[in-house]
């Protein structure tokens, strides 16, 4: 294991150290072979995925069980602690939609069906489950989405040899053991965008949420989006929220319209968020966030303005950064306008299943 000399991460000093705190931009990542362009395949023995070629010359005792957590290593117990001291008033909001909304879901997934047995005659009762994890709010896992033109999941993963055949690689329930705490940031940037132009957007349609109107949406809210070793006030191992008005507009919908919604095809679904500018790589990818999470179905804008150019192949296949989707921040952000601040502690609790893609988010902020 490396041992750096400074708070400085070296580029090519494999494997990253968590504990440093400033680490390499996006156009400064080693080149590592076999892997695409942009890979920040990096962390180490709790990190690293048995059969990493690349990865064996630092690390002898990588086994198939070590954890994969790629930018929640950032989640170490000093940056929690320091998290800590964003809790002043002590409320907590459950950042979670009910498991059955969207009551039909986008990209045709199952619906949430809950069922209730009864053991014993009035006396004792039971009740099963059957969902699947992209229905509501959700973490996207590593096993989720690939690197579109290498087919390859994080940490140099292919799907046919490990994925359908391994359940402890890349698998959400590493995330549950390791936990999810951290401070949040959150960028209202629907209000933001109702308030500084004559009509509100559609969060239902394709709305580009480009990095500069974020930076004046942080503004607004007092908030510097340069990382912090740059003067802004973004840390490493942060978690950002943004809220793009997709959970305020379901709710203003009827039952037919959201019925309507659910029944469009992939090719026509749209949807508000973040744009795939490369600025806005640059940004997300340099801030270091630990996870990012959005109230929108897709986090990014859908569909991306060409061919392939998904955000979820960089943020997920790359950098090893979970990406949360259809998060209820509506009351949150009611509060953070209220007493004007944006910082609260997060923590989240994926659901602990062997060989999970995705989970329910389980996510309480605490101001």
């Amino acid at each position: 294991m490396s041992t750096p000399t400074s708070n400085v991460q070296a580029p090519d000093q494999l494997p990253w150290d968590p504990n440093c705190e400033r680490f390499p931009s996006r156009k400064e990542l080693p080149e590592i072979p076999g892997a695409p362009k942009d890979a920040a395949w990096v962390w180490g023995k709790d990190d690293a995925v048995s059969g990493c070629p690349f990865l064996k010359r630092f690390i002898q005792d990588c086994d198939s069980n070590a954890l994969q957590l790629g930018r929640l290593n950032l989640l170490t117990p000093a940056r929690v602690k320091e998290a800590a001291k964003e809790i002043i008033s002590g409320e907590m909001f459950r950042l979670d939609l009910p498991l059955h909304i969207p009551e039909a879901p986008a990209f045709g997934r199952e619906c949430f069906h809950h069922d209730i047995k009864e053991v014993v005659e009035d006396v004792v009762f039971d009740d099963t489950y059957t969902l699947n994890t992209q229905s509501s709010t959700q973490w996207d896992g590593f096993r989720h989405f690939a690197h579109l033109e290498s087919k390859t999941f994080y940490n140099n993963v292919h799907p046919a040899t490990t994925i359908k055949t391994t359940p402890t690689t890349l698998s959400i329930h590493h995330w549950a053991t390791h936990g999810i705490t951290s401070r949040a940031i959150l960028l209202d940037y629907y209000t933001y965008h109702t308030t500084t132009h004559p009509a509100p957007y559609d969060p239902y349609t394709t709305h580009r949420i480009t990095l500069r109107a974020l930076t004046l949406c942080a503004a607004s809210q007092g908030i510097d989006l340069r990382p912090v070793h740059q003067g802004g006030d973004i840390r490493p191992g942060d978690i950002l929220l943004i809220r793009s008005g997709f959970v305020d507009r379901y709710h203003s919908l009827t039952p037919a319209q959201r019925g309507e919604v659910s029944r469009r095809s992939h090719e026509d679904l749209t949807f508000a968020g973040l744009s795939q500018d490369e600025d806005m790589l640059d940004w997300l990818h340099d801030c270091y966030f630990a996870a990012v999470a959005g109230d929108s179905p897709t986090f990014e804008a859908w569909p991306p303005a060409k061919e392939g150019g998904y955000m979820h192949q960089q943020i997920l296949a790359l950098w090893g950064m979970p990406i949360g989707e259809m998060w209820d921040l509506e009351a949150l952000a009611a509060r953070c306008r209220e007493v004007g601040r944006w910082g609260v502690f997060l923590t989240s609790a994926p659901a602990n299943v062997l060989g999970g893609v995705g989970s329910h988010a389980n996510a309480t902020a605490i101001m």
